[in-house]
Order: structure tokens, then C-alpha cells, then sequence
């Protein structure tokens, strides 16, 4: 495994990173996730990424209880606040008050004194953005956060937020996208921001939910034990494993992932981490196999002949992101 400076910052991660999203609190017990978890930390991961919305508090929970047989400082955690936790019309967004009390409940289910990367899962525009940037700074003082970042803010609020905190305030340190062959908007205005901010971009779905690995053979039914299989885990992805066309050209890939001597999905994750921009690929897996044949992608280089080929075959099929 091979580790990446965090943007402008000190602290260091693993290229892939294991995430909590639609596995574990809901897919995941709490053997099949420390094998899982287990496994990742075997193959060198340090960079573990959930939020408080995933599972409502189960997935923080679970990881509470696994991480407390590592040493803490031996991995970077990091959490995220903005969905609804409750009903409530504070129990949400990015107010004082919902990143205060949230922050407080993560560190409770998580079971440590202190998040080290604590993100603004969405950008909130009903807000003041000076308030929401007080409040980090204050949780970065107060010693309940060490760093922050934001997930999927558009360029403009990032060079807001840098212009407002200027000398005064911590910044924020990371972006967490959603990022990958099919979807490349952030190449257009926030990769180019960060780049210029030193803020450094921790991917989600960088296989799109399994879609990159090739395991969806079009004209095929869908392979068992599958996400997109999976009522649990499969409201993001079931209309594209339907999509024929999609399915041919991602199919394609085995050309020149066997020409790199490497997987489907390693090959999508090595596409990725090409860039110096990123730092991490957050990657979800149901089976200590997934989280092992991902890790072995960090330190793969694709050479310019590989990467036109790709681009050859994927981009009449790329999409734009359209994730809530």
C-alpha cells in the first residue's frame, strides 16, 4: 500500500480507503465486518470514511466496536454531518447547533475523543456559510475534530469558504466527490479549485458501486450476491446495470486491463489515483476479497497508451453525477 499527503496537510493516507456506505450496520454483522475490516487493515488501509446518516447511526456504531482493537492512532477516521438525523427541523443541515450536537453523537458511537476528518456531507445553502465555518474551526480548537472537509460543494462556495477564513480559521482540507471513468464534472471546476487551494479530493464510487469491475455482463442476469442484486444496497445503481449499451462498453475494458496485467476494478482505481490531485479511493466491500484485490491497485501506473484507450471506450458512455 502506498500513502498520499491529505491536499496541504500533514496527515497521510492510504491510496484506497474502506467506506461504510449501504454495508456495514446494514449489509454487514459484526463478524462478516471485522473480517472485513480486518482484511483491510491487513493490506495496509490507515483511511476508514462513514457518516453519521449511514445506517442512521448503526454504520459509526459498528465501527465504534471494531476499531477499538487497533490503536488509535494507527488509522485516520473520518466521519460526515448534514443529512436529517431525526425529524426535527434542527436535526439536519449545517447549522451550529446540528454540527455541535452531531458531532457529539459520532464521537459517542465511534467510541474515540477526537474525528480526524470530520465532513460537510453536502453544501447548505439555507446556512450561513460563516456560521458553518465557525463551527469547524471551533471543533478543530476544541480538539473534537483535527481536520475538515466537505463532500460534493460546488467551486464557488469552496473559494467562499477559503476567502472567509482566510488567516483566521481553519480550513477545510479535503473534498470527498463522487468520481470515476463514467463521471468526470469535477475535472471541470472543483478539481482545478482544490488543486489551486491545496485541498486534496478523497473519491466515493470510484467503481461506481461495482459497475467498473465487470462483474454486470450485459444480456446476463445478475451475478448472485451482487449490489445490484441486493434490495439493501441497490437504489443508486439498478437502472445502469440495466443499461445495455453501458454494460458493452464497460465490458470492453478487459482490453486493456489485460494489457496492464490487473483486474477490471483495479484498473478503474489505478485511473483514478493517476491524478496528484487525489489522494484516496473510498471503496465498499461485503467480502474480505473485494477489500484485498482494491488495495493491490494502489501503486499500479497506467501508461499513456492505456489511458487513450480508456478514453476511447468509456467516454460515449459518461454520464454526470445526479446522486442526492
Amino acid at each position: 500500500m502506498q500513502y498520499r499527503r491529505l491536499g496541504n496537510s500533514g496527515l497521510r493516507l492510504s491510496e484506497i480507503g474502506l467506506g461504510g456506505w449501504l454495508t456495514f450496520g446494514s449489509v454487514h454483522d459484526e463478524r462478516s465486518g471485522r473480517e472485513v475490516m480486518d482484511r483491510a487493515f491487513t493490506c495496509g488501509v490507515n483511511f476508514f470514511d462513514t457518516a453519521n446518516v449511514y445506517a442512521a447511526g448503526a454504520c459509526e456504531t459498528m465501527w465504534g466496536k471494531l476499531l477499538a482493537a487497533y490503536p488509535r492512532s494507527s488509522y485516520v477516521l473520518a466521519t460526515k454531518v448534514y443529512f436529517p438525523m431525526g425529524d426535527g427541523p434542527n436535526e439536519r443541515g449545517l447549522s451550529r447547533k446540528h454540527i455541535m450536537e452531531q458531532c457529539e453523537a459520532s464521537l459517542r458511537r465511534l467510541q474515540t475523543e477526537t474525528i480526524d476528518l470530520y465532513q460537510c456531507h453536502r453544501f447548505d445553502d439555507t446556512t450561513p456559510l460563516e456560521e458553518t465555518l465557525r463551527a469547524m474551526d471551533d471543533l478543530v480548537r476544541q480538539g473534537k475534530i483535527h481536520y475538515w472537509g466537505f463532500s460534493c460543494w460546488p467551486a464557488r462556495e469552496i473559494r467562499r469558504a477559503f476567502e472567509i477564513c482566510g488567516e483566521r480559521w481553519y480550513a477545510p482540507v479535503s473534498s470527498q466527490p463522487h468520481y470515476n471513468m463514467l463521471l468526470r464534472d469535477l475535472e471541470v471546476e472543483v478539481m482545478p479549485a482544490c488543486r489551486e487551494l491545496g485541498v486534496g479530493q478523497v473519491i466515493f464510487c470510484p467503481l461506481e458501486q461495482g459497475l467498473l469491475t465487470g462483474k454486470y455482463k450485459p444480456g446476463q442476469p445478475l451475478p448472485p450476491g451482487s449490489r445490484a442484486g441486493d434490495d439493501r444496497q441497490n437504489a443508486f445503481i439498478a437502472e445502469r446495470v440495466s443499461n445495455q449499451r453501458l454494460l458493452k462498453h464497460v465490458d470492453r475494458l478487459h482490453e486493456v486491463a489485460d494489457e496492464a496485467d490487473c483486474t477490471r476494478g483495479q484498473l478503474a482505481l489505478a485511473w483514478i489515483l493517476r491524478r496528484p490531485e487525489i489522494t484516496s479511493c473510498i471503496v465498499g466491500a461485503t467480502r474480505p476479497g473485494q477489500i484485498e484485490e482494491n488495495a493491490a491497485a494502489s501503486g499500479i501506473e497506467l501508461n499513456e497508451g492505456q489511458l487513450a484507450r480508456i478514453d476511447e471506450i468509456i467516454l460515449p458512455v459518461t454520464f454526470s453525477d445526479d446522486y442526492e
